[in-house]
């Protein structure tokens, strides 16, 4: 493609919070937006690949911060799957990711660096991949996927293809596969600190892992420029996190206002991921989801929007995750039409862009359109702060760029 391209008489939502502007250009020189004008300010430049976006709208590739790309089935079916079908079916996963308008996504656990490495150097068309690495759980913690009465082996990991769960117990076990995990690519951690909807043997209300436990990855995460995410849920698990010195709090369904006011006091961002609970609810009994896995993830639902509307009344930084597994993976873009409900349609907008940006600390690169950002820009048939549906079916995102290069183009 030409070194410059120009997106031209689109529709911009900026990703700033800003209200929608019309007859707006882009200019895109290599990697960078090099230019943001009004139509009637900006001539192309002669050599320029004019792209015409009239009638759509243009907004910042979206992102999401909790992404499960290797959980390519709903239950633990994967851990069976062939080599080569497995791979094969986290591709799909990741393409389908891209062509839905996402150009960066945050892995919270389940796959490790290789998949970054296979989408940085062309090989797959993907978002930019933030990966976790192995989810880090203590014995009956909501890693430790087990069944009750069984000791069976878990899945072992895969180095360069799937990240399973690390069980551990005390700090030194902690410490060491918090290393192992920034070893092999992971770009943050995660621990789980609480019981979870889907793991056999534990409840959404239990803490799990010790503050001296979190701590440690903690420790080891900043001692390489980078932070740690907790699953959490209740406030006696959140606190744990936040002592620990947790940066960012996944799922907290069962968040309280108290515990709201300390998150705010740490800066802490709570990352919501309600369609995932949703789809379970509506589709899992149907792809094998057990029955005690669904009681939890009703638990889980009925708090999900209550929670959201605590953290904006206590002004928490909110960001955005989706969290979805197997054949639910598709609804990514179902999670900001349910946050909408709370945030708005353009707060919504904001959570997937400007303020993923600022907690994956990229914001001087990604999640607004403004010059001298990275090109990542999708545009889009409808107006998503007049109707946020309008983002849902992967086919009305038109056009996809990332870092400049254009990934997907449905126009002439």
């Amino acid at each position: 493609m030409p070194a410059t391209t120009v997106l031209w008489n689109a529709t911009l939502i900026d990703g700033t919070g800003r209200d929608p502007q019309p007859a707006m250009a882009v200019v895109v020189d290599g990697e960078r937006i090099a230019r943001v004008a009004a139509t009637d300010a900006l001539t192309p430049p002669r050599d320029a690949e004019v792209i015409d976006c009239s009638g759509l709208c243009l907004l910042p590739g979206l992102t999401d911060a909790h992404t499960h790309l290797g959980a390519v089935a709903a239950d633990a079916a994967a851990s069976g799957m062939p080599g080569a079908v497995l791979a094969l079916r986290i591709a799909r996963v990741i393409e389908q990711t891209l062509d839905a308008g996402f150009t960066t996504v945050r892995d919270a656990g389940g796959i490790d660096g290789g998949w970054a490495h296979a989408v940085r150097i062309g090989l797959l068309r993907g978002p930019r991949i933030l990966p976790s690495g192995a989810m880090i759980s203590q014995t009956g913690g909501h890693g430790d996927f087990r069944p009750r009465f069984a000791d069976e082996t878990l899945a072992k990991t895969i180095p360069g293809l799937i990240a399973n769960p690390e069980i551990c117990d005390g700090p030194d076990a902690v410490r060491r596969a918090a290393r192992e995990q920034l070893r092999r690519g992971a770009t943050q951690l995660k621990v789980m600190a609480s019981g979870g909807a889907m793991s056999p043997t534990d409840e959404l209300e239990h803490t799990q892992l010790t503050v001296e436990e979190i701590a440690a990855a903690a420790h080891e995460a900043a001692a390489v420029g980078t932070y740690v995410l907790a699953h959490a849920y209740a406030p006696p698990a959140i606190r744990n996190a936040l002592a620990a010195g947790v940066r960012s709090i996944e799922h907290g369904n069962l968040l309280d206002e108290e515990t709201a006011a300390a998150m705010k006091a740490r800066g802490a961002w709570l990352v919501p991921t309600l369609v995932t609970y949703e789809m379970i609810d509506r589709y899992g009994e149907s792809q094998g989801v057990p029955e005690t896995n669904l009681r939890k993830i009703r638990q889980a639902k009925e708090r999900g929007e209550e929670a959201l509307r605590i953290a904006q009344a206590a002004g928490l930084d909110i960001g955005s995750g989706s969290d979805l597994l197997g054949a639910m993976q598709p609804y990514k873009t179902t999670e900001l039409v349910l946050k909408a409900r709370v945030l708005g349609n353009l707060g919504a907008l904001v959570s997937a862009t400007q303020a993923n940006a600022r907690l994956f600390r990229m914001e001087d690169r990604i999640g607004t359109v403004e010059e001298g950002k990275q090109a990542d820009l999708i545009a889009v048939r409808g107006n998503p702060v007049d109707d946020i549906t309008v983002l849902e079916p992967a086919e009305n995102v038109l056009l996809v760029l990332k870092q400049g290069a254009v990934m997907k183009r449905l126009l002439p």
